[in-house]
């Protein structure tokens, strides 16, 4: 699905890995390391400095950037949404490209545990946990093949985190998606993930099964990046 040819954007270097379809990719290491720029570079909020990325086979600069951004979605760490109510805001991407149709909104809140009376609500009479569903609920509405994650949950508290783990567990099986997430919460990371990229020093250090990589490091780096 991604292929990275010796792509460098600072503060990365050298990167040659591939992610296929339907892989749950954890993205861990050190604060600083690079995780968030290599998953923007997924969908091209930047663009490498050197090498190339391909998406199923095409220079990923060759693919049209807003159907770039409907296939593969992202979900930050702040919820990013804009003034209006909550069916403003997840009606957006599908309108764009005349897919949108009403009985969408109910199923997408369905999708992410919110009852459909949350439609007319204004985002910002939402709790930050409520807001996280809707963020997730409009990439959604654009049916991706691919979701990156930048820490969707660190910012909440533990009980609303899992509430929304519990929920990207539901949706990636259901829906069949390859996931790229960015976690320092290894825990998290033994849940949700099946394959872990480790970075540091600007590196991919290490490249292996999530349990395998965390109980079994075979890196001195990752070795010591564990016992800290």
């Amino acid at each position: 699905m991604f292929r990275f040819e010796n792509v460098c954007q600072e503060p990365l270097h050298d990167l040659n890995f591939r992610i296929d379809k339907q892989d749950k990719v954890i993205l861990f290491g050190p604060s600083g390391a690079g995780k968030s720029t290599l998953l923007f570079l997924l969908n091209r909020l930047s663009d490498p400095e050197q090498g190339e990325i391909y998406y199923k086979d095409t220079p990923i600069q060759n693919q049209p950037i807003t159907k770039l951004r409907k296939n593969v979605g992202l979900v930050l760490q702040a919820p990013n949404l804009f003034p209006g109510t909550v069916l403003e805001n997840i009606k957006y991407g599908p309108a764009l490209f005349g897919e949108w149709e009403e009985k969408d909104g109910k199923k997408l809140l369905d999708y992410v545990q919110l009852p459909s009376s949350y439609l007319n609500r204004d985002v910002e009479q939402l709790s930050g946990g409520e807001k996280q569903r809707v963020s997730l609920a409009r990439t959604l509405a654009n049916s991706p093949e691919v979701l990156l994650l930048d820490e969707p949950t660190s910012a909440l508290d533990y009980k609303t985190a899992e509430e929304i783990e519990e929920v990207l567990a539901c949706l990636i099986q259901e829906y069949q998606l390859t996931m790229l997430m960015v976690t320092h919460n290894l825990n998290q990371a033994r849940r949700l993930g099946d394959r872990g990229l480790f970075i540091a020093d600007g590196k991919l250090q290490e490249d292996g099964a999530i349990p395998d990589m965390l109980d079994e490091p075979k890196t001195e780096r990752l070795s010591k990046f564990l016992e800290q």
